[in-house]
């Protein structure tokens, strides 16, 4: 095993936390305090973007603004709220100038890195030559990135509706489904996140985002086909260079958890819904689910029964698009499918606000039937801003870099997981990573919040920014910017296992 580098390094009021790597083939039971009595911390990989100088509101100033002038529905993350300054495309930086690695890229929207140099010119060009007129006029930045977009979408998904967010695309897909289909029940799976509006909240299974008025009308969630957290699962199921540790008796090209769940989604068919089903809408690996994967040829066997029963299908790719799964460009072609429509946001813009439903020629005449109008889908600026995206994906290969960076990343934590009791399952494609945590192996039981914000806590104070996710919070979600390198997932791992180590020091005390 190589030596690790490590140094000391002032976090402010935040205490230093000891480290070294242990040479030993497990951790568990093995005292925090016994591994090092030196403050020393993972050293964060070198890099040369130096700062601007923080001059703006003082932190205790923010936070009274915060707490008397915005909505208390914005959360923070953190005890103590960090105050973030500026971005250089993996990297975050605080008030005090203290360096961050983001491996949650703004919820899973910097897909190309913060301030993406390619980006941020396109930016500044178009909106010093036109910053707005609605689409209701020509310009050519929309023409532009309308063919540069469905050039790589396959088949008949060649007709493209641009919006501002991810829930007001799921919205629009929605709607547009039961106009062509002339059916109303939509189908979704539980613990599926598909946005915060009417229709989209509706089709959002997670009881915390629901604030007791009526919504999701003709809205219905089968069982969620989680091959660790659900009822069957394996250790050959899902399409992961990491499996779960559960086993099963399946033979060579069976799998006996897709059969079952597919099972309950007819069941689900048979008892919730009409004859006649509008949409289902899925996303190809559950993103605030927790980085769920579903077993292989499920979604393919679901797509068919509903189409079935007069259904379109809709992929949600608001956090698996642009090539972030590595092996291919859009999450539905993992799984062998073919949508009728699909929704992408976030990533789509690298955090300017812009989102989009693709379709085919068919299902958008029907939606023309009727007046829709939006006044900033397709703005110029919006659009230059996802042309260079585009380019930046490509000219930086950044999906490729997302299937080694990724499969690197997976294989490295999959053996903390082998270390750590705490640590139940590791998943994920590409840069698309989950890391569930659990009290026990066996049952599976989950993680107390308190534990796992300790964890968290522990990781941020170290310089490393995750995701939580998962019905419970009970996993850590990586889903950093897709130019990250092996160096800075050699340090996320190493503060990983900081965390880990401290985590089972405060158990034995």
């Amino acid at each position: 095993m190589k030596s690790t580098k490590i140094m000391a390094r002032s976090l402010g009021n935040h205490s230093l936390i000891p480290f070294i790597r242990s040479q030993t083939p497990r951790l568990t039971g093995v005292s925090y305090r016994e591994l090092s009595s030196s403050s020393v911390l993972p050293e964060m990989p070198p890099c040369d973007f130096k700062p601007e100088k923080y001059e703006s509101l003082p932190y205790e100033r923010i936070v009274d603004i915060r707490q008397h002038h915005l909505s208390p529905a914005l959360k923070t993350c953190y005890k103590k709220p960090l105050l973030l300054h500026q971005g250089h495309m993996q990297w975050l930086y605080d008030a005090d100038g203290r360096r961050y690695l983001d491996l949650f890229a703004g919820i899973v929207t910097a897909s190309v890195g913060h301030c993406h140099p390619k980006v941020t010119e396109a930016a500044q060009k178009q909106i010093g030559r036109l910053g707005h007129t609605t689409n209701i006029y020509l310009h050519s930045p929309i023409h532009e990135y309308a063919e540069k977009l469905t050039s790589l979408l396959p088949g008949k998904l060649k007709v493209l509706y641009l919006t501002n967010s991810g829930s007001e695309a799921n919205d629009m897909a929605l709607y547009m489904s039961r106009l062509y289909t002339g059916n109303f029940d939509i189908v979704g799976l539980r613990t599926g996140y598909h946005g915060a509006s009417p229709y989209a909240l509706g089709m959002t299974a997670h009881t915390d985002y629901k604030g007791g008025v009526a919504n999701g009308f003709g809205c219905h969630s089968a069982m969620c086909p989680d091959v660790f957290g659900g009822i069957w699962g394996g250790s050959h199921c899902r399409d992961s260079p990491v499996q779960t540790i559960r086993k099963c008796s399946c033979s060579p090209g069976w799998c006996e958890a897709k059969d079952k769940y597919i099972a309950q989604f007819k069941e689900t068919l048979s008892t919730c819904t009409s004859k006649k089903i509008a949409a289902f809408i899925a996303e190809p690996i559950q993103g605030v689910g927790g980085v769920v994967q579903y077993p292989k040829g499920f979604l393919k066997e679901a797509y068919e029964l509903i189409r079935e029963r007069g259904g379109v299908c809709i992929s949600d790719e608001v956090q698996t698009g642009f090539g972030r799964t590595g092996s291919h460009y859009w999450g539905f072609q993992t799984h062998d499918i073919m949508p009728d429509i699909v929704t992408m946001a976030k990533g789509i813009g690298n955090g300017f606000p812009m989102a989009a439903v693709v379709t085919t020629a068919e299902i958008a005449n029907v939606f023309a039937q009727s007046l829709h109008f939006n006044t900033f889908g397709g703005n110029p600026v919006a659009c230059s801003v996802g042309s260079a995206v585009l380019d930046a994906i490509e000219e930086d290969g950044l999906q490729k870099n997302c299937e080694v960076v990724g499969t690197y990343m997976l294989k490295k934590l999959e053996k903390l997981r082998d270390r750590f009791e705490i640590v139940g399952d590791v998943r994920g494609k590409g840069l698309m990573v989950g890391v569930e945590m659990v009290k026990d192996k066996k049952t599976r039981e989950r993680l107390p919040t308190d534990q796992m914000n300790l964890i968290w806590e522990d990781c941020k104070d170290m310089g490393l920014l995750l995701g939580k996710g998962g019905l419970y919070n009970q996993v850590f979600r990586i889903k950093p910017p897709m130019c990250i390198t092996k160096d800075d997932v050699d340090f996320a791992v190493e503060v990983l296992q900081v965390a880990l180590t401290k985590h089972v020091d405060r158990t034995l005390t």
